[in-house]
């Protein structure tokens, strides 16, 4: 009997458990914004009987967090680190900044500016002006983040005379202090966009030669002259070579991975190419790499068009070696302006890619809006399909939920 009256006593508390549960959500559906049926919510509510016989909850109902494009951050070739700290840090190119800024958030929606977390141009340092793309990883308990900027050693007085560098720090928000009072190379040309993949113990630098006193010889060039527009076309080409362990140097010589095409029938040719064939300038260029490894195969993303234009698109590359051959997609460009079609989004270009504490993968680039005129930052999903195609959601400037 004793027993069946614990039992009993037991039920009652359960049920008014439910009751008080039952009751609960019907008050916070008159109290709280409805959600659609198809919308993903978080609940994470614990009912349990208290000491008094009461039901209770451990937390209420959650809406799910939300941002929408453009972000309120003015970074060009922007990148997102999910640091271990379970946070994500922002960093990018700041127009007429000695070094470079980040700022930090706990959801992707919501930003908050740290400051200069790298100063160059310093007596000690290596660096002179223009710092760009830079890149963070986390290896090894430090932060490292690869960078360009114009180096100081200039014998010939080139106007671009970049470099890539390296600097280190203890804490994703830096200081960032750089690892030696040098490049990590000097290939001979002036080189940008350095971009890094780890893997098995080695590790990989891709870079874009610069289009700078490097004319080619095209299809597109010969069409631009019989237009009377230019004498001449500049390239930029992406690079590929082994880091040194401790990113000291290279390993081997620079692998050419990718360049404009040559034909004017290639099927790549024409969003290549729109810079020259709309007379914005006489360069065509290959930049912004950004390699990741999925399903066993290796994606190389990589802008084309001016930078500072509207015309500026991303498409992609796949192989399955690090340092290639590589193969350029036939869905490319993934991403491009919307301006033609109704939207208000150009230079959309030089992104990177992450994956989200939920397990999405997304898409980081700058683009601009009829609105911002300046490059802003965009978040869009990407999606690799089952025939290992790559598909960017974007651009996009309407209201989505962080997954």
């Amino acid at each position: 009997m004793k027993s069946l009256h614990k039992c009993f006593r037991f039920s009652c508390l359960f049920a008014a458990a439910i009751v008080m549960f039952l009751a609960s959500r019907g008050a916070s559906q008159d109290t709280k914004k409805q959600v659609p049926d198809d919308e993903v919510v978080h609940f994470d509510c614990v009912y349990f009987v208290g000491p008094d016989g009461q039901g209770h909850c451990s937390r209420e109902q959650t809406t799910p967090v939300t941002f929408q494009n453009p972000l309120s951050v003015a970074f060009g070739g922007s990148f997102i680190l999910r640091a271990s700290d379970g946070k994500y840090y922002m960093y990018g190119t700041t127009d007429n900044e000695k070094g470079f800024r980040a700022c930090v958030s706990d959801d992707l929606a919501h930003w908050q500016e740290i400051g200069r977390v790298y100063e160059g141009a310093l007596p000690e340092s290596w660096t002179l002006k223009n710092f760009w793309a830079p890149e963070v990883f986390e290896h090894n308990g430090k932060y490292y983040m690869f960078f360009s900027a114009d180096w100081k050693v200039n014998p010939n007085n080139d106007e671009e005379n970049f470099r890539i560098g390296v600097a280190v720090s203890d804490s994703p928000r830096g200081p960032f202090k750089d690892l030696m009072n040098r490049p990590v190379f000097d290939p001979g040309y002036p080189i940008i966009d350095a971009d890094v993949y780890f893997e098995n113990g080695r590790v990989f630098l891709y870079y874009s030669r610069c289009c700078y006193k490097n004319p080619v010889k095209s299809e597109v060039a010969d069409w631009a002259k019989k237009q009377g527009w230019y004498d001449e076309v500049e390239e930029s080409w992406v690079y590929g070579v082994e880091l040194k362990p401790d990113f000291s140097g290279v390993i081997g010589e620079p692998v050419l991975l990718l360049r404009p095409p040559v034909k004017m029938d290639d099927a790549q040719a024409e969003w290549e190419s729109r810079s020259v064939t709309s007379h914005e300038v006489n360069r065509r260029w290959t930049e912004g790499s950004f390699v990741f490894k999925k399903n066993g195969t290796y994606y190389l993303m990589y802008s084309a068009n001016y930078y500072g234009g509207k015309n500026y698109a991303v498409g992609y590359a796949t192989s399955d070696n690090p340092l290639g051959p590589f193969k350029k997609a036939a869905n490319n460009p993934v991403l491009q302006k919307n301006t033609d079609k109704g939207g208000e989004v150009s230079g959309t270009g030089h992104c990177m890619v992450f994956t989200s504490a939920g397990g999405a993968m997304y898409c980081v680039y700058h683009g601009r809006t009829t609105k911002s005129g300046a490059r802003v930052v965009f978040i869009d999903k990407l999606r690799i399909l089952p025939d290992g195609k790559l598909v960017v959601d974007g651009p996009t400037t309407t209201e989505q939920k962080v997954e």
